[in-house]
């Protein structure tokens, strides 16, 4: 329940702060009409978007699983995470095409002062709210406030390329660097978008944890004394949560009670090392000695 409210007060903070950084971004753009910080107001929209679809996962993602979601609702964070990656690939074809216009009628953007000092502003709050999206992210393992995290670093080094060109504009006068600023922009918010939605449509196929996780599984399983061995280890990830199931081979002699003892053990080993939220499920079979 902790990690519940902590998600959902860090995915709003992420609303607020692109909320504000559209309105004054769009203001300032449109105001010195240089084209590449209304891309920037383009980027931070989508990231605006993408909190808003972060918030919504994050509530929904922890609903407990009910009648119809026996394994809980962990893949709406999944789900989330791929239309984000959808939206910012979306916004790069736009500022694109927006730049490309521009080319042919580059002029010198007025008052760049106020984008620079808009830009400066936009750099030091994405830093600070996507740090603390990380660290939320990894300490309740969220894909949803990861990817959140992941956009507002993307618009860090964005802002940080358009600060520079407008400094240079600023002293050069070559009005061209604008537009040519915004399809900068536009590669690195691309780039980003493909990473994210390989990661994101990987996991909606149910791709197997990393192979280091799997061992350390293995290892923990290998090493507890009345286990003679297990095989068809599944594991998967939904949102936060990992699912791992596995064919467990013990004496068929064990009692029951101490079968359903070595389960739990191996259960709370796995939690213990992986995290605690992991679904472990055992399947016992028995074993002759003799063979």
């Amino acid at each position: 329940m902790q990690h519940n409210k902590l998600k959902q007060h860090t995915a709003r903070l992420s609303v607020v702060s692109n909320s504000l950084l559209v309105l004054l971004k769009l203001i300032v753009g449109f105001y010195t009409g240089a084209v590449s910080i209304v891309s920037e107001a383009a980027h931070s929209a989508v990231d605006l978007l993408a909190a808003l679809i972060a918030f919504y996962a994050v509530r929904q993602s922890d609903l407990p699983p009910d009648e119809n979601h026996a394994y809980g609702h962990g893949k709406i964070e999944n789900v989330s995470g791929a239309v984000e990656a959808f939206l910012i690939i979306a916004a790069a074809i736009w500022i694109v095409f927006e730049a490309g216009q521009k080319f042919c009628t580059a002029a010198m953007p007025e008052a760049i002062e106020y984008g620079i000092i808009i830009m400066l502003f936009s750099v030091v709050v994405n830093y600070f709210v996507s740090r603390q999206l990380f660290k939320v992210a990894a300490i309740t393992e969220s894909q949803a406030l990861e990817a959140d995290a992941l956009h507002l670093r993307a618009d860090i080094w964005t802002s940080v390329g358009v600060l520079v060109g407008l400094a240079i504009i600023k002293i050069t006068g070559l009005a061209w660097l604008d537009p040519f600023i915004a399809i900068v922009v536009a590669v690195v918010v691309f780039k980003a978008g493909y990473g994210m939605t390989k990661k994101s449509l990987s996991e909606l196929t149910d791709i197997s944890l990393p192979e280091e996780e799997e061992q350390l599984i293995s290892d923990i399983v290998n090493s507890h004394s009345k286990v003679i061995s297990f095989h068809r280890l599944r594991t998967r990830r939904s949102g936060s949560h990992r699912l791992i199931d596995m064919h467990l081979i013990l004496d068929k002699d064990m009692h029951l009670e101490q079968a359903h003892a070595v389960c739990d053990q191996l259960e709370g080993e796995i939690k213990a090392e992986l995290g605690g939220l992991c679904d472990v499920v055992i399947h016992i079979e028995p074993f002759e000695p003799s063979e």
